[in-house]
């Protein structure tokens, strides 16, 4: 095979496979590493590699010490940590087997393609997720309930929005209104008892977890434009929250005068 055209496969599949660990709530480390084994594996030990969480840039030293570079755009990521795992696994046996390039562009084709469950799964144990967290706050039967269908309808919504793919920001901005704007009325109509735990169980499907606990480890790791993105991206996920959730608030106390 031509080295030219061999070291520009090789650039290739680690982007990709660097891009779906990436693309699935995956660490910068560990997409530095994917990359690094995918070339080290088939001939390139000097191989380099810059990720962001929008970003990833990957050179490696080609025929006649000529310094060849990628660079791949992330548009999208979400949390998919069987993804993640299968990737990880895919890269230790691209070291221990030797797989071709083909056979890992298979691999990988049937890795994206998995489905793991359905919507209507995600979507009922979001509901239930939520419904738990207003117990573990204090709320009661009645709560849970209502809480259970609140988040219901929440991930039902996001799932449409996702499909016109609506900015997160704007997601997380009329989850917290639903969440707020329910919780009163229910409370008001007594369905339900204590309108706070409501939009509190309601809210933590939508808080960016992953993005914190990456942030953390990535400044720690000495990552730090990946540290700073990242924390500003949950600031900016826990801002839309708080402004969907207080704008209800704050009309309805101003009609109502309170629950």
């Amino acid at each position: 095979m031509n080295d030219k055209l061999y070291a520009n496969d090789i650039m290739h599949l680690a982007a990709r496979m660097g891009q779906m660990v990436l693309e699935n709530g995956g660490e910068t480390y560990r997409v530095e590493q994917t990359i690094n084994i995918i070339c080290r594996a088939y001939g390139f030990p000097h191989a380099e590699s810059f990720v962001t969480p929008t970003g990833i840039m990957i050179s490696i030293i080609g025929d006649q010490h000529r310094t060849k570079s990628l660079i791949k755009r992330i548009n999208s990521r979400t949390v998919n940590l069987t993804k993640i795992s299968k990737v990880n696994d895919l890269s230790r046996r691209v070291v221990c087997e030797g797989l071709s390039i083909d056979e890992v562009n298979a691999l990988l084709d049937e890795i994206d393609n998995t489905r793991i469950y359905s919507k209507r799964t995600v979507n009922l144990f979001t509901a239930l997720g939520s419904s738990c967290f207003c117990l573990l706050f204090g709320g009661s039967l009645r709560d849970f309930i209502i809480t259970f269908f609140i988040g219901l309808f929440m991930s039902n919504v996001a799932n449409l929005l996702g499909k016109f793919e609506v900015n997160g920001f704007f997601i997380n901005i009329i989850g917290g209104i639903i969440a707020a704007l329910l919780a009163l009325v229910c409370v008001k109509t007594g369905l339900a008892v204590q309108e706070d735990k409501i939009v509190i169980g309601s809210i933590m499907m939508l808080l960016p977890g992953i993005a914190i606990t990456n942030a953390i480890r990535d400044t720690i790791a000495g990552d730090l434009v990946s540290g700073i993105s990242r924390t500003i991206e949950a600031f900016c996920a826990a801002i839309a929250i708080a402004i969907g959730t207080g704008a209800v608030f704050n009309i309805w106390f101003s009609i109502f005068g309170g629950v």
